[in-house]
Parts: structure tokens; sequence; C-alpha cells
């Protein structure tokens, strides 16, 4: 396969398969991580949150299942070999969720709403892929990374896997642990046990992110090339399909690409599958400006935060990553600031 398709076009493939998963997921099984605060917080119904949970615990049982049989090297993940900085974690998190209320979406859910057929969400996309690599490696690298410093530390714990290991705890017993502990969660709720859509396109979410670091860190061993072991996250990746598609002459195809496009396809598909797909503008000037406006919050956060709220939210937790669950909570507590300002307002009821 290598031979015939070349190493870049095979991350890239890989990250397109998972990308129409979670593009169907989004759109046929309603996947939403602002949606899914919304409706626990405004709608009392936490299924959704709880779909979360079961995506969450799959990517960890399978991802823990995929080291305990040497197909995936946990090690080499851009989450665990930098040392965590959790001024950075929080206050991007923060960041990322209140922008994430504020567009509406997050980068996830608007690349899914483009392949509906949301041009909204082509300009949250634009200035969400450009405000991140203005902050990543562009004018505002300098001053992120003398705040926000990113040091690199192989000899110390970056995860609870690996923490515990130094206690004697085999990584596949944390994994199961932890992973069936929030599937257990996930499930005894009466409701979400009769949603199965829900029960299952949570799993088919997890399954795409242990796709991807399968799939990444089989093409790094048996190719030649230093292809990067990564799986789905949708900021900085949006960034790199701008900087692809201006330079696709000169640049080779990557994971994130694929990744990207593979969501916009999936999402197509599953719109039209449900009757969905229509071409929807944005006809209040106050609205646009107010996405672009968290659009461009939500970039920076990111990266700042090292991964959005699927990057942190369940690929780096499918690592048991120090930063997932601060990452998490600090994303849930930005978009309910965000949402609150949205639906009633900061004044005091009279």
């Amino acid at each position: 396969m290598l031979e015939l398709l070349g190493e870049a076009n095979a991350v890239a493939l890989i990250g397109f398969v998972g990308g129409v998963a979670l593009g169907l997921a989004a759109r046929i099984g309603r996947f939403c991580t602002l949606g899914a605060i919304e409706d626990a917080l405004y709608g009392s119904d936490n299924r959704r949150m709880r779909m979360w949970a079961i995506a969450i615990g799959v990517a960890v049982i399978g991802t823990h299942v995929a080291m305990s049989f040497g197909m995936f090297d946990a090690s080499e993940a851009a989450y665990l070999d930098r040392v965590w900085n959790p001024a950075g974690t929080i206050i991007g998190g923060l960041m990322f969720g209140y922008g994430m209320a504020l567009s509406g979406n997050c980068g996830y859910g608007a690349l899914a709403r483009l392949g509906g057929g949301d041009l909204r969400s082509f300009v949250i996309v634009l200035v969400m892929g450009l405000s991140a690599y203005f902050v990543m490696s562009g004018p505002l690298a300098r001053p992120r990374v003398t705040l926000f410093p990113v040091e690199s530390d192989s000899t110390s714990a970056q995860g609870f896997t690996q923490l515990f290991e130094g206690f004697g705890i085999a990584p596949l017993t944390t994994g199961l642990v932890v992973g069936g502990a929030l599937l257990a969660w996930a499930l005894a709720s009466s409701d979400m046990r009769r949603a199965p859509g829900y029960l299952f396109w949570g799993a088919v979410v997890g399954l795409a992110i242990v796709s991807g670091w399968i799939g990444t860190y089989w093409v790094a061993m048996a190719g030649f090339e230093a292809e990067p072991i990564e799986t789905h996250t949708f900021v900085a990746p949006i960034g790199d399909t701008i900087f692809y598609s201006m330079t696709a002459s000169g640049t080779a195809l990557s994971f994130s690409v694929g990744s990207v496009f593979g969501v916009v396809v999936g999402a197509a598909l599953g719109s039209y599958s449900k009757g969905h797909f229509r071409w929807e503008a944005c006809d209040d000037p106050r609205e646009l400006r107010r996405q672009i406006m968290g659009a461009a919050i939500m970039g920076p956060g990111a990266i700042l935060a090292v991964g959005c709220s699927v990057g942190q939210g369940i690929s780096a937790f499918s690592l048991l990553a120090f930063s997932a669950p601060v990452t998490f909570l600090s994303i849930f507590a930005g978009a309910a600031l965000g949402l609150k300002q949205l639906i009633t307002g900061f004044a005091p009821a009279e």
C-alpha cells in the first residue's frame, strides 16, 4: 500500500476515512460539543454529554488495547512528548469555549455545518484557521512561547497512564478501568440506553480517533519518511489545509488535510442522506460579526491549550494526558459563560 500510494498520501487517506466517519457522526448522529453543553445546561438533557463520554471511553480503551499489542506508542504523541503547561491549558480552554459559544460551533462543528451547506461556517473556518496560525507560527508566535513556554521532556510522566505505570500498574489496566468507568457512567441513564443512535455514533467517534493513532503509527514505522504520529483535531489542521490549498504544488498531503476534507465530505453525505442539505447564509451582520469574533478567539485558544474540543477532549483523553480533563472542563466553563451571555445576559434578574 505504501509503495503504491506513498507515505504522505497514505496518512492523508487514513485521515480522510476517519474524517468521513466524524462528519457522518456530526450530521446523522448529532455529535456536537456545544450542542451537548447547551442541552445539559438549558435543555435538561444530558444524553449528548453521555454520548461524548462514550466516545472518550471507546477511544481510551481502543488506544490502550492498541498500545498493549504494539500497534501504537503513546510516548511519540504530541500530547505526551512535552511538559504540560497548566496555565496555557486553562486560559486556552476558556478562550476556546467562550469563542465556541459566540460562533455557535467548534472547528469540527463548523466543518460539519459547512458540509451541510452553511456558508457562515465557511467564514468561521477561515477565520479560525488563520487566527490559529497567527499565534502558532505567525507574528504572535514569539510572545506565545515567551508567556507559555513549550518544553520537551521524555523522562517525566505527562499522562495518568505513565504515572500509574511507575507504580507497577499496566497501561492496559489503566485504560480499561478509566474507559470502562466512562462507559458505565454513560450507560447508567435509562434514557441513554433507549437511544441506540447516540450509542452507535459515540462509539464511531471513539473508533475514528483510535484509527488515526494506529494508522499514522503504522505508516511511521513501515515507511522511511518522518511522518508525525497523530489523530484528529480541528483548529491547527484547518490552518494546515488552508496553507495546503495555496501551496499544493510544492507541499505534500498530510493526515490533517485528509481529516479536514473527510469531515466536510462525510457531513455532506450525511446531510444528503437525511434530506437536510441546503445552502444558508447570514442575513444579520451582527450575527456574522459575533461569529467572526468567536472564531478569532477560538483559534489562539486552541493553540494555547494544544488542542480543541476534539483534540484535547477526545484525542488527548484517549492517551489519558494530564491536560485532557483540565482542558475539557475549561472549555465547558468558557462555553457556559458564553452561552449565559447570549441566552440570559449578565444582568441580574429583577
